[in-house]
């Protein structure tokens, strides 16, 4: 038997099996956002929704143990002056999400493990730089703390987020508007699409497109008739992708093999109802027990339903052929080193005993002062000229230390009133 048929006779009966109504988060006003933008994200830890509140820039995050009817109070992640276009969770660290809006700024938002009891509308930072709306974000899989984002300028900007520098800027590789940015595994080269029916593979450190105009597709599948926009996701570890329409009501999902005919047809998920977005779980928040193998999170106009594909196996055993190796939380590089030019492969953990969330880490943002790579102008000054600055510097790392001392202790007492509301919650209900 050839290899093409044994990789085929694997995922032959994947199905597909929406989850029950307990598992919804329902009562979600999503918001009315342009077709070429996302707005359902998750994580293992959270899921992220673009939601309508006012006309103004809000998202709202949800822990993904607690489902149900979302309270119409429910903190928002509001900081934006104009709506929200699109949304990314960190893959290095699961409580860091960055925000594209059409107000031209990106910000980068610390979720916290417990729900907070107000909305959060301070970002860790916010990044300013393009012109018009930006309406694509990608963090970059390997180095830690890189984020792309694509604007209605046709600018590419590459943002180190720890300091919040631009690290590079691609202004002069698209004529007209760009719909959709990816990074390739190792974060090396970029794949872009664009209004001019053009597909680019660029090397954002050359600042080089390195190839276009493909003459002729490895394979061509013949889809509908239906003018909705595909989105596609792929799964490297099985190496199946699976296309979601807007507006469709149906997940098709196809295999990749190394041989012809190279894309086989597996199977078609249909629901009654069409899908506004869809958010697609990475592979270490899979239950592996289960032989899950995706999961997405569907959003309709009120409501996020999950819908789990799974391959039957009648062995309760860990099934090494459906979880090699896979990217954890890890970067393999820091910004500084892949901007020097260096690549390295995601860092690869196991689900054999399934995935354990690292704890809570925050991001630091370290800004860098842009007088300091500025030559010293005018005369030499003398000793005790030289104190007032030292002076200024020992109040500002004061002020900080006691701005931050205060948000711990606002964090403290955050978490001491939920904890407080859910004493309250137990004792009304036990005297029912």
């Amino acid at each position: 038997m050839s290899r093409r048929v044994v990789r085929q006779s694997k995922f032959r009966h994947v199905f597909g099996q929406a989850a029950k109504a307990d598992q919804t988060y329902e009562d979600i006003r999503v918001s009315k956002v342009t077709w070429d933008s996302s707005f359902c994200a998750v994580n293992p830890k959270f899921l992220a929704i673009i939601v309508e509140a006012g006309g103004g820039g809000t998202f709202i995050v949800l822990p993904l143990a607690k489902t149900g009817r979302v309270d119409k109070n429910y903190p928002l992640v509001t900081g934006h002056t104009a709506p929200v276009l699109d949304i990314d969770w960190c893959p290095h660290n699961d409580n860091v999400i960055a925000s594209a809006s059409d107000d031209t700024t990106v910000m980068v938002w610390q979720i916290p493990d417990y729900t907070p009891v107000r909305n959060i509308t301070e970002p860790i930072i916010t990044l300013e730089g393009h012109s018009k709306r930006v309406g694509i974000l990608s963090w970059h899989p390997t180095a830690r703390n890189v984020l792309l984002s694509a604007g209605g300028d046709n600018v590419i900007i590459i943002w180190n987020v720890g300091t919040g520098e631009v690290l590079l800027s691609l202004d002069d590789m698209h004529p007209d508007v760009i719909h959709s940015v990816c990074w390739n595994s190792n974060g090396s080269l970029l794949a872009t699409t664009c209004k001019d029916k053009t597909l680019r593979i660029i090397d954002p450190r050359k600042g080089q497109v390195v190839a276009n105009n493909f003459e002729e597709p490895v394979a061509l599948q013949e889809m509908d008739t239906s003018n909705g926009v595909l989105l596609p996701f792929y799964d490297p570890d099985s190496s199946i992708v699976y296309l979601c329409g807007k507006g469709d009501s149906s997940i098709r999902y196809f295999e990749i093999t190394d041989e012809p005919p190279f894309v086989h047809y597996l199977n078609t998920f249909s629901s009654k109802e069409p899908q506004r977005g869809m958010g697609f779980m990475p592979k270490r928040g899979l239950d592996v027990s289960k032989c899950e193998i995706a999961r997405f999170y569907k959003l309709h106009e009120r409501k996020c339903e999950p819908i789990i594909m799974t391959v039957p196996r009648k062995s309760d055993l860990f099934q090494d052929d459906l979880y090699p190796d896979t990217p954890g939380p890890e970067a393999a590089l820091e910004a500084e080193e892949w901007l020097s030019g260096q690549d390295a492969e995601p860092v690869l953990i196991s689900l054999r005993d399934g995935y354990v969330p690292p704890k809570h880490r925050e991001l630091r943002v370290t800004k860098r002062n842009i007088l300091d790579a500025r030559p010293p102008s005018g005369p030499r000054r003398s000793q005790s000229a030289s104190d007032a600055p030292l002076s200024q510097q020992h109040s500002l790392e004061t002020l900080l230390e006691e701005v931050k001392a205060l948000r711990e202790r606002v964090q403290a007492q955050e978490q001491r009133i939920t904890a407080l509301e859910n004493m309250l919650c137990e004792l009304v209900d036990g005297t029912d």
